[in-house]
């Protein structure tokens, strides 16, 4: 389900921090810096810390009572790599830390493979750690119906969120892939854009394309109008 036609007509800078996964996924992170990193989303107002499951136990700690949600990531940044065992359990792992979604990278060598039980499965084993899964689906690696496949598959496995891609690496978020998106998800199924997101003009087009979650490291620059630098999430 979109947002409503009157909160697009009324969106500003401010009114778009409730839509931001404020997102902050890299290497060599600091204690000092996460928890800046979850203050900030609870300063703005932001829908979630998006945060490698690392360190989930302290954004959790700061997040608590915020309303701001803890999210992480799992098979990511290199997607498809992880075993379907492997992923259910680390999904398990970070709920138990005090996840509340976790966004999952997908098998897209086993879709090409045409092994569809194996790609649904691998989702579902990360559904039933029971919080809302929101699945990067890579859409430009896809032909037209791999991309179809991936839709219906997700959604039978139970995501919660259909996402454009993983990152700016595979894929500028743009209005274009989150229009696909929004004409496909059904039975309460939602759409996340991410990749690259870094001005409030692209974030408020994705929005009105269909999306109803924005994953972007440039949060803090889109609040305030303006336009964050290189990144790739």
């Amino acid at each position: 389900m979109a947002l409503d036609s009157s909160i697009l007509d009324t969106l500003t800078p401010r009114s778009i921090a409730p839509y931001i996964q404020h997102t902050l996924i890299e290497t060599g992170l600091t204690r000092d810096r996460i928890i800046q990193h979850a203050e900030e989303a609870v300063a703005h107002g932001f829908n979630a810390a998006m945060v490698p499951g690392s360190w989930v136990p302290e954004v959790a700690a700061v997040l608590k009572g915020s309303g701001v949600l803890v999210a992480s990531a799992l098979d990511f940044p290199s997607c498809g790599v992880t075993t379907s065992r492997g992923k259910a359990a680390e999904a398990q792992s970070l709920v138990d830390l005090g996840a509340q979604q976790i966004d999952i990278g997908v098998q897209v060598g086993w879709l090409k493979s045409g092994l569809y039980d194996r790609f649904r499965d691998d989702i579902a084993g990360v559904v039933a750690a029971g919080v809302p899964v929101k699945v990067m689906l890579e859409l430009p690696l896809l032909t037209p119906d791999e991309r179809d496949a991936a839709v219906e598959l997700s959604m039978e496995a139970g995501a919660s969120y259909l996402k454009n891609a993983s990152s700016g690496a595979v894929e500028v978020a743009n209005p274009t892939s989150i229009a696909y998106l929004a004409g496909k998800v059904r039975d309460g199924v939602q759409v996340k854009a991410s990749g690259s997101i870094k001005s409030y003009e692209q974030a408020a087009a994705l929005l009105r394309a269909g999306a109803v979650l924005l994953g972007t490291s440039a949060g803090t620059s889109i609040v305030a109008g303006g336009e964050a630098g290189s990144g790739s999430y």
